[in-house]
C-alpha cells in the first residue's frame, strides 16, 4: 500500500479527502492520510509557508517511504507565498498555478534537500475548494437541500470557461458568491455533503487541473514515482 500524506488547508479540505477520493484511491491500492496544515487541533487557514514547510518536512523526514501533496486554495494564499506575485490577477489560471507550485516546490527543495523533494507533489486548488462544486450546480443545490438554488448557482457557473476560473476577489470568490446566496453557508458540513452530491467524475470532468493533480497521484500505483 502506498502512503501519501495530504495537507489540508481546512476541515472541508479534509472530509473532502476522507469521504470522496479515500475510497477511489483505495481501490488503487494508495491510502490518502489527509491532516490539517500546522499545529494539530486548528481549523485551517491562514497557509503561511512556514507552516507547511514544518509539516512537509515532518511528512517527508518522519516517513521516508510515504508520499506528500498539498491541498489548498490560491485564493486565502498571503502575498507572500512563494509565486503568488508571479502573475497579474487576470493571468491564466494554468500559469498562476504552476507559478505557486513551481515556487513553493524550489523553496522547499532549498531547505530539505533533493532527495525527500522527489516524493513531494504540489497541488494549489484555483480558485478555492467551492469552485469544484460549481461542476454540477444542480446538484450542489440538492446536495445542502436548496434546490430552489440551482438557477442562480448555474447562472453563476456559466460566467465562466470552468469552475476553477471562477475569480478570486473577495466579492466574488467562489466562497463569497455562495454566501450571497445563502446566509447560513456552513462550510464543513454544507460543502462535504454538496460534493458528495455532485460527485468525482464531474469535478474531474469540469476542473482540469484538479483531475491532472489526481492523475499523478494515481500514477503512483502504475509505477511508484508519481513524484518528480
Amino acid at each position: 500500500m502506498i502512503r501519501v500524506h495530504v495537507i489540508c488547508e481546512g476541515q472541508t479540505e479534509e472530509m473532502f479527502v476522507n469521504e470522496l477520493l479515500q475510497p477511489v484511491f483505495l481501490a488503487k491500492k494508495i491510502i490518502l492520510v489527509p491532516a490539517l496544515v500546522g499545529k494539530p487541533g486548528r481549523k485551517g487557514g491562514n497557509f503561511k509557508f512556514e507552516r507547511l514547510h514544518a509539516d512537509v518536512e515532518k511528512r517527508l523526514l518522519g516517513d521516508s517511504t510515504a508520499y506528500c501533496t498539498t491541498f489548498f486554495d490560491y485564493y486565502g494564499l498571503p502575498q507572500s507565498f512563494p509565486g503568488k506575485n508571479a502573475y497579474a490577477a487576470d493571468a491564466d489560471i494554468q500559469n498562476k498555478a504552476l507559478a505557486v507550485e513551481e515556487a513553493m516546490t524550489k523553496e522547499l527543495q532549498r531547505l530539505l534537500g533533493d532527495n525527500p523533494m522527489r516524493r513531494f507533489i504540489p497541488f494549489v486548488q484555483m480558485y478555492e475548494f467551492e469552485a469544484l462544486l460549481f461542476s454540477n450546480p444542480i446538484a450542489f443545490a440538492e446536495g445542502i437541500d436548496r434546490a430552489h438554488l440551482a438557477k442562480p448557482l448555474q447562472a453563476i457557473a456559466e460566467q465562466f470557461t470552468s469552475p476553477e476560473h471562477i475569480n478570486d476577489s473577495p466579492h466574488t470568490a467562489p466562497s463569497k458568491r455562495i454566501e450571497a446566496l445563502i446566509n447560513d453557508y456552513e462550510k464543513p458540513l454544507m460543502g462535504t455533503l454538496a460534493a458528495l452530491e455532485v460527485g468525482l467524475r464531474a469535478m474531474r470532468e469540469k476542473c482540469t487541473l484538479f483531475d491532472a493533480w489526481l492523475k499523478r497521484l494515481e500514477d503512483l500505483s502504475a509505477d511508484g514515482s508519481g513524484a518528480q
